[in-house]
């Protein structure tokens, strides 16, 4: 049986069953535990994450403390600091693991000789930021347009395998809402 990642890539362009293993060489497998950083703000951002198992996700504090979680990773999304990673510059943002995970990295400079090696892995990373740029995009609208509570019955209704493995304090953290809010929203909705 192929890779996760195989099977991701083969899901948006063609490979051949002869190049999997040379693919797979361009990335390290790492297993990090339940609330371990990756990348830490401040620091470069060197690497992207593909979760081949568990949940990552990208934060940063705000002006008051807090951590505000931008982005979240389950099996098969891929995760960085998209602005920073290409150019190995510093990020503002820390990646950390939600749950004990699984993950493949790449460097920069190996992502380049990938795909300069593999043509269509270029296309296939083009999709990949692509898609990810979009859904940052409607994250935005929704936030502007829905209120509080249709925020959350839309994160809820769409992406149910999110609310049921993430914490409360960070999915509040991602709605943008205080825990406390959030208890109040669930108790309303059940």
């Amino acid at each position: 049986m192929s890779h996760p990642l195989i099977i991701h890539i083969r899901k948006l362009v063609d490979l051949k069953v002869d190049d999997e293993t040379a693919i797979l060489s361009f990335f390290r497998q790492t297993e990090v535990r339940k609330k371990q950083n990756l990348i830490e703000a401040g620091h470069p951002c060197p690497t992207l994450f593909f979760v081949v198992k568990g949940c990552i996700r990208l934060y940063y504090l705000n002006e008051k403390g807090v951590e505000q979680t931008i982005q979240f990773a389950i099996e098969n999304w891929w995760l960085t600091d998209f602005l920073a990673f290409p150019q190995q510059g510093i990020t503002e943002f820390t990646i950390q693991a939600v749950e004990n995970s699984q993950l493949l990295a790449i460097d920069t400079a190996d992502q380049e000789r990938l795909m300069d090696q593999y043509p269509q892995l270029e296309r296939y990373f083009r999709l990949i930021y692509q898609r990810a740029y979009g859904a940052s995009q409607v994250k935005m609208k929704y936030q502007y347009d829905y209120s509080r509570e249709q925020l959350y019955r839309h994160f809820v209704d769409n992406f149910p395998q999110f609310t049921q493995r993430i914490p409360q304090y960070l999915l509040a953290s991602y709605l943008g809402f205080t825990p406390e809010y959030l208890s109040e929203l669930r108790k309303k909705r059940y």
